[in-house]
This record gives C-alpha cells, sequence and structure tokens, in this order.
C-alpha cells in the first residue's frame, strides 16, 4: 500500500498518513518491506491491522501488525500521535538496549 502521499506526521519508527476520508493510518517503519499476509483486528489494541510475518532463526512464523486503522470517528489525530509515540518510546528503548553505542 502506497499512502506517502498524505503523511501527517512521522517518527523515528513510524509514519502517520491521512489514509482516507475514514481513517488515520499508522504504519510502523520498522515493518517496511514486509508483505501484508492478513487484514484483521489486532487483539492488543482492537483496531483493524495489515499483518506481515517474519520467521526468526529457528524458523518460527510471527505475525505482526504493519499498520493500524484508526477510525477517524472514534480517534482525534492527537490520540494516534500519542499511540505512535508510545510505539516509537518502546523501539527507542530496544535500540538503547541493544546497540548502546548508536
Amino acid at each position: 500500500m502506497s499512502l506517502k502521499k498524505g503523511v501527517l506526521k512521522s517518527g523515528q519508527f513510524y509514519f502517520i498518513y491521512d489514509g482516507d476520508c475514514q481513517n488515520f493510518v499508522l504504519e510502523d517503519r520498522t515493518k517496511r518491506g514486509l508483505p501484508v499476509v492478513e487484514n484483521n483486528i489486532d487483539e492488543s489494541v482492537g483496531l483493524m491491522a495489515e499483518k506481515g510475518r517474519f520467521y526468526d532463526g529457528n524458523g518460527r512464523g510471527h505475525v505482526v501488525p504493519i499498520r493500524w486503522y484508526f477510525p477517524k470517528e472514534s480517534y482525534t489525530l492527537e490520540q494516534v500521535c500519542k499511540f505512535a509515540d508510545t510505539l516509537d518510546n518502546r523501539y527507542r528503548a530496544i535500540m538503547e538496549e541493544t546497540c548502546p553505542d548508536y
């Protein structure tokens, strides 16, 4: 999905798009290039999400959210930004722990 033209806000690890007249879309930049294998509700947040699958070093497949769709009738851009900043902070903490010299 190419939504790049409607970027409303971006962080180190995310983009927020004005997806269409019904949704804001939050894209996890760490999942770039991962093909979408399913569209369903992300149970952790209760939102429709596009999900992809990656395989770990042991060959186990893991399905992870790539994009979340926030209905504009229920969420403001500020609420989406708050969720995105939480995502950004989580990845920064992981990066600082695993790559302290970065």
